[in-house]
């Protein structure tokens, strides 16, 4: 690897980072203003009616101020016009464009349910090893100056959060809650039972947050009663067994496992599968009673609730279904003791937990409006406690009473004591793949009937799974011997993969967190050395020197092949953080050729054609990092301080140190426009009559100068050196607009 540092900082005077919304151990600063002093009583008046956002005049979330803010109360059982402490959504972008962090919907619950205080923030933390589920902490929330008191702040489940975990934001996005909230007053549950092709059916039970979608939800609905067997074609399988098992392991029924089977999302993904994401979780850990059967009323009865609940109950046909496909149920079960391993039979949990009450002590013991006692805060986390009646009332189990209790009862049960498999020494016949070879993939797997390879080229595509052999004719070794193989063709640059493998009883997954979390490998068209392809040259200011097919004038990063062969970019990254190497890959079938050079601009505009990053560089300081499919950084560079229409580039040209030049774009380094006569030279070059017919004069000044004339494909209709001016002759060419190249400055003429 090269590494090149143009300049040393000697001193940094400050750092300024911004503050993460939400960061574990800071408590937000949230700061609503009305201009209304009756802003209570407006918002009383909203939920009990269209339920829309109010004006706020601002809303400064840590020091950051936003006008114009949208503000309501939500929530169903945890709002009452009659407290203080009422939940609130705040929506940034209302009235404005606003966004905090990226972030454009604020969701503040008002912890009405939960003397601990933890419940939601903790369940959130220990969901998020397993699926994708959102951020959650705590946050102070003032009114006009005055302390309403501290909230539970969690994620959106918003367009922004489909966006950022799945790619995509437009497809069909249901929201499993009853419109009219959930209760013993309805028996409109979104319990994914199929009623029928009429969509109005499900409308009492379902809100689709998408311009369509009703199709689609009675379709898997279909699918869950009657196809079972092809469920994974529509449905994403996995995660929908780590949020049975998650919700049941840590007794929050107030969920698709309890009464009301509500609290998720659905959201279809690019690949016509629905993803499951779990909502609402401030009743978890035993708070909530009902399971739909009857009521746990007490500690014992959840300590001790069935890890297989509703498996026989229609009305829950994602477990019933799922759980009736053997396969399926021992993943469950794999998941489920995954679950309880990692976070409660090492007390894993009790540690965060304790963590979250000491960083939140002061804030609620300052909170007076909170619905429960301080007291009550402090023992909750260990120690039941009844509160008696409203909103927050009733028993709620001590958090470590309840789970170190289940925990124990759970793992002494036959299910959870059955031999699993053991999987281990996953090896390949190759270390250094190469795209189109064939390689041997094994795996050191004891106690196992069946096993399975589960592998995806791109993020978020679906899995595909091939069984692997023990029997002596996949490159395995002996049959029977306990090493499992696969042949695998190798399709792209990046692989990710896992291994599944069962016997009768047990199943097992490596890593134990598939398929949220895989393992990857890396292949490569070729074994490039570094210092075959380089960053030859970039520029980071670039005001008026050349521009991209958008007459745009963007930064841009040239690379060179220092080599007498062409090679493919397939697999390859560019990138300006050194913590996300992997920012942006040269899209599939770009090729260097040989001692030849490739620009990319580096404009952040990915939807523009031709070779665009999805970053920008900075002209003050910053590094560019150049990355091979095999994860080897082949070139770097870093920079300050760079001068507006100067370029750095390497001297000699592909092999030498970078200094400051007149830009040589897309051309030898070592032939740079003189740099007093740049300037100058820009005035001098014209081209007219533009736009042209026939013909055009240009005039590039006294010095000769090196003319290139290509179209917007790229291909060259013109190359001469001139002197002075001279006469081009366009009748024979095409409608369109052309760019003429004088040395190194850009020009545009356009042929009607």
């Amino acid at each position: 690897m090269q590494k090149i540092l143009l300049f040393i900082f000697l001193t940094i005077n400050s750092i300024c980072i911004a503050q993460d919304l939400y960061d574990l151990e800071t408590i937000q600063t949230i700061e609503i203003n009305f201009t209304e002093s009756n802003w209570d009583q407006l918002l009383d008046n909203e939920k009990a009616g269209e339920d829309g956002y109010i004006l706020a005049q601002s809303v400064s979330i840590n020091g950051e101020l936003f006008d114009s803010v949208g503000v309501k109360y939500k929530g169903n059982s945890t709002y009452n016009r009659n407290q203080t402490k009422n939940p609130f959504h705040i929506e940034l972008d209302t009235y404005k464009e606003h966004d905090y962090e990226g972030f454009k919907d604020i969701k503040l619950s008002n912890v009405a349910k939960d003397p601990s205080f933890l419940r939601e923030v903790l369940s959130y933390q220990i969901l998020r090893q397993y699926m994708d589920a959102p951020l959650s902490n705590f946050a102070n929330v003032y009114v006009n100056g005055a302390l309403i008191g501290l909230y539970s702040n969690s994620e959106a489940i918003s367009k922004t959060f489909l966006d950022s975990h799945f790619g995509s934001k437009n497809n069909t996005f249901v929201k499993c809650n009853p419109p009219e909230g959930a209760g013993p007053q309805s028996n409109d549950f979104p319990n994914l039972v199929y009623l029928g092709e009429d969509s109005t059916n499900y409308y009492n039970a379902y809100e689709i947050k998408s311009d369509y979608g009703w199709e689609e939800l009675i379709n898997l609905c279909d699918s869950l009663e009657n196809y079972t067997s092809e469920i994974e074609n529509i449905l994403d399988v996995d995660r929908v067994l780590w949020m049975l098992a998650f919700n049941n392991a840590v007794v929050n029924l107030d969920s698709y496992i309890g009464a009301f089977a509500q609290n998720y999302y659905l959201y279809k993904d690019d690949f016509n599968r629905f993803i499951p994401i779990v909502w609402d979780l401030n009743e978890s850990f035993g708070r909530f009673s009902m399971t739909g059967s009857g009521n746990l009323n007490s500690t014992t009865q959840k300590q001790q609730m069935s890890y297989l609940l509703n498996e026989n109950d229609s009305d829950f046909p994602l477990v019933q279904k799922l759980l009736s496909v053997p396969m399926y149920k021992r993943m469950y079960l794999a998941h489920f003791k995954t679950i309880l391993l990692e976070n409660f039979e090492n007390d894993a949990y009790l540690t965060t937990a304790q963590a979250l009450q000491t960083t939140i002590n002061e804030a609620v013991e300052a909170d007076e409006n909170k619905l429960f006692t301080y007291n009550n805060f402090i023992d909750n986390l260990t120690t039941d406690i009844n509160s008696g009646g409203g909103p927050g009332g009733g028993n709620t189990p001590g958090i470590s009473n309840l789970m170190d209790g289940r925990n124990n009862y759970l793992l002494g049960l036959s299910d959870f004591t059955q031999t699993e498999p053991s999987i281990d020494n996953i090896t390949f016949s190759s270390t250094s793949p190469i795209i189109a070879e064939t390689i041997t993939i094994a795996a050191s797997i004891t106690n196992a009937d069946i096993a399975y390879l589960s592998y995806r080229i791109d993020e978020e595509v679906p899995f595909n799974k091939i069984e692997m052999f023990d029997d002596g004719l996949h490159n395995d070794g002996d049959a029977n011997d306990g090493v499992f193989a696969i042949d695998f063709e190798v399709e792209n640059a990046f692989t990710q993969y896992y291994i599944y493998a069962e016997n009768g009883n047990a199943g097992m997954f490596s890593p134990k967190r598939a398929e949220y979390e895989f393992y990857n490998f890396t292949a490569t068209t070729t074994n490039n050395m570094v210092g075959d392809i380089v960053i030859n040259e970039f520029m980071t200011d670039n005001n008026s020197t050349v521009f991209d097919q958008n007459e745009e004038f963007d930064d841009w990063i040239e690379l060179y092949n220092n080599t007498n062969a062409a090679i493919s970019l397939d697999g390859y990254f560019l990138s300006d953080d050194a913590d996300d190497l992997m920012q942006w890959q040269f899209p599939d079938g770009t090729n260097i050729a040989a001692n030849e050079y490739l620009i990319v601009w580096a404009d952040d505009d990915t939807d523009q054609t031709g070779l665009h990053a999805n970053f920008k560089l900075s002209s003050t300081a910053e590094s560019i990092f150049l990355t091979n499919p095999i994860e080897v950084i082949i070139d770097e560079v870093s920079y300050v301080n760079s001068t507006t229409d100067f370029s750095f580039a390497r001297s000699p040209n592909g092999t030498g140190n970078f200094t400051t030049l007149a830009p040589t774009f897309n051309a030898n380094n070592d032939e740079p426009t003189n740099v007093s006569e740049t300037g100058f030279n820009n005035l001098l070059i014209k081209a007219y009559p533009n736009p042209t017919q026939n013909y055009f004069n240009l005039e590039v000044g006294t010095f000769e100068k090196e003319v290139v004339i290509y179209n917007l494909d790229g291909k060259i209709f013109y190359a001469n050196k001139v002197t002075n001016n001279t006469l081009i002759d366009v009748s024979g060419w095409n409608a369109g607009m052309y760019l003429i190249k004088v040395n190194n400055v850009l020009r545009k003429v356009v042929v009607e």
